[in-house]
């Protein structure tokens, strides 16, 4: 296991209840391990450039409050992936789903506003075993208008 070449601004650290079952449940989504402190019940990992850390507390913990299920509660993590359909079929498959991944938005279309221009992202949403929501979303372009069906409101 080598250190990539370069490392992210960011990089999440998502408290794990079952360090073993989180560490299946994003090797089935297509995370490798970059290194782990099995000892610590920690390992930092990586898929096509996004990183992730996860770690099943082992006395020390960097916790504000109580944790409690589901502990993903207003975490939404973007991922870009470069096929969002393959991954779909497999992140659907009776291994991720055995190992607690439940779909919490199909794959769909969706064109989201940026400026002046309209950005796409072919994406879907799971729930990994402990409630964090991981969006994964592959980028279909831009363009200069929404297409058909898609409200030009802007909110106030």
């Amino acid at each position: 296991m080598t250190e990539p070449p370069s490392r992210p601004a960011l990089v999440p650290e998502l408290i794990v209840s079952d360090f073993e079952r989180s560490l299946a449940f994003y090797g089935a989504l297509g995370f490798t391990t970059r290194y782990a402190r099995p000892e610590e019940r920690f390992a930092y990992l990586d898929r096509e450039g996004a990183h992730l850390m996860i770690e099943q507390s082992t006395g020390r913990r960097f916790l504000v409050g109580d944790l409690e299920a589901p502990y993903g509660r207003g975490v939404n993590l973007q991922i870009e992936v470069a096929d969002a359909t393959a991954l779909y079929a497999m992140a659907g498959g009776a291994a991720a789903i055995a190992l607690g991944a439940s779909t919490y938005l199909p794959l769909e279309d969706k064109w989201y506003r940026r400026g002046e221009e309209w950005t796409g992202s072919r994406q879907f949403i799971v729930q990994d075993p402990d409630g964090y929501l991981l969006r994964f979303a592959e980028r279909l372009g831009t363009r200069p208008e929404p297409p058909e069906g898609t409200s030009k409101h802007v909110p106030d």
